[in-house]
């Protein structure tokens, strides 16, 4: 049998040479997977472009809040003027600290090669330290400049914070146990968030027809849902250019409402832009402030799909979208509703309707149903991503991944695990009826 050497004799150079083509990507597309998670920089048309289109994504679940926010605040009524600005206030400051200040200027810049959501921190936090309790490593990995560490001073509150965490057992096991729970709260949230947002969206049927039955509204719902998941397939990128000019109209028209209410009902409402009214509405509010706070919660739904979602659209995109669109249309939103329920206290269990102009209350209507679709494709599409991440680390039943873009690592498809949501959202849909009651299960789970 010949040997290596003999072999080398013969045909000299010939292992050489395959050693050196095992190095060259085989085709176009492998050739761009060496540089695939770095940050690249995007001309300002294409960084415009997908920032609009990251509207149709990302920001409709935060976006249709508006349709619910207030009547989980007071399911029982308003008291007085004080009650509804220092609700408001709440909001304002809500949306400021959370969704503005820590995940689109902080939060964001904390991903995985890319990758948002609690998984990608967690595997981060791995390969930045040994706290990993999956066997889903080899050794070697480490030799990759994708697992290589940062070196820190000794004395360095980072290095002290990575000493703790290494020590013992059971605290890598609790921060898996945390990761987990916000997981499996992120996935809850791609199946509740379709359920209220289509039900209170198409709730507005009744405003015009109260004698309408509650089923009615239920069945719609139901329609709305199925034909919603049916779209899956076709990927996130056709998906969001259908979405994206829906959900940007959707914000036109909240804030255009909005300033249009602060104008014609209460303008001293603004001075609920001083904090101070946060804190007499919690010392007035008493025996009834966790509902309100869960209610005032339910403002930011949408914000961990915002993180999870980062996978489809660049950083800078998502920052730009939402300081230019999301964050001004929702302040005018919010603060037109509580100027027009302070003048029609008794309106607040459908105060987003009840304040739209009479003169545009049907396209209103069909703008903010197909809004409220549009609002469930961003947990769906951050449910998909959070699961591929969790199949990475093994924590996840192995299901088929469809990568629905060429472009986009990110932009996923995953079929099993889209006819479950659907199902589920049905259910909560069918089961519940009422918009208050899954409010309340969705701000238990916040």
């Amino acid at each position: 049998m010949a040997s290596t050497s003999d072999i080398e004799t013969t045909n000299p150079g010939s292992i050489w040479e395959l050693d050196k083509d095992l190095d060259v990507p085989m085709d176009e597309e492998a050739s761009r997977l060496k540089n695939m998670y770095i940050e690249k920089k995007f001309s300002s048309v294409l960084l415009l472009r997908l920032a609009f289109q990251s509207l149709g994504v990302v920001f409709g679940d935060l976006g249709t809040s508006p349709l619910y926010v207030f009547y989980n605040i007071f399911p029982h009524g308003v008291d007085n003027d004080e009650d509804v600005i220092g609700a408001l206030s709440l909001i304002i400051y809500t949306l400021t600290l959370i969704p503005l200040m820590k995940y689109v200027f902080v939060v964001l810049r904390a991903n995985d090669n890319g990758q948002g959501g609690t998984f990608a921190l967690y595997s981060l936090l791995c390969r930045h330290a040994k706290v990993s309790t999956i066997p889903n490593q080899h050794k070697t990995d480490e030799e990759l400049t994708t697992y290589s560490r940062q070196t820190y001073e000794e004395n360095s509150l980072a290095a002290k914070v990575k000493r703790w965490l290494e020590g013992h057992a059971y605290k890598k096991n609790c921060l898996l146990i945390l990761v987990l729970i916000g997981t499996c709260t992120a996935i809850g949230d791609g199946i509740l968030t379709p359920a209220i947002s289509v039900l209170s969206a198409t709730g507005g049927i009744r405003v015009q027809n109260p004698k309408m039955s509650t089923d009615v509204v239920v069945i719609v719902a139901v329609t709305i849902l199925i034909g919603l998941f049916s779209m899956q397939h076709y990927g996130t990128d056709k998906v969001g250019w259908l979405f994206a000019p829906l959900v940007f109209l959707w914000f036109i028209l909240i804030g255009s409402v909005g300033a249009f209410n602060i104008h014609k009902y209460n303008s001293s409402v603004l001075k609920a832009y001083n904090p101070v009214y946060i804190y007499r509405f919690l010392r007035r509010a008493k025996s009834e402030i966790w509902t309100s706070l869960g209610g005032v919660m339910l403002s930011i739904t949408g914000t961990e799909a915002l993180f999870a979602d980062l996978c489809h659209f660049p950083v800078l995109a998502i920052q730009i979208a939402f300081t230019l669109v999301v964050f001004p249309c929702l302040l005018l939103g919010y603060t037109g509703q509580a100027a027009y329920i302070i003048v029609h206290k008794d309106h607040v269990v459908d105060a987003f309707y009840r304040s739209i102009p009479d003169a545009i209350y049907w396209p209103a209507f069909v703008i903010a149903t197909l809004a409220a679709i549009v609002a469930s494709q961003a947990t769906i599409s951050a449910t998909y991503s959070i699961i591929k991440q969790a199949l990475a680390l093994g924590c996840f039943p192995r299901v088929s991944v469809v990568h629905t873009s060429k472009k986009f690592l990110g932009q996923i498809y995953i079929p099993d695990i889209n006819w479950v949501l659907m199902i589920l959202c049905i259910a909560v849909t069918a089961g519940f009826k009422n918009q208050i009651q899954i409010g309340n299960a969705y701000a238990q789970q916040l």
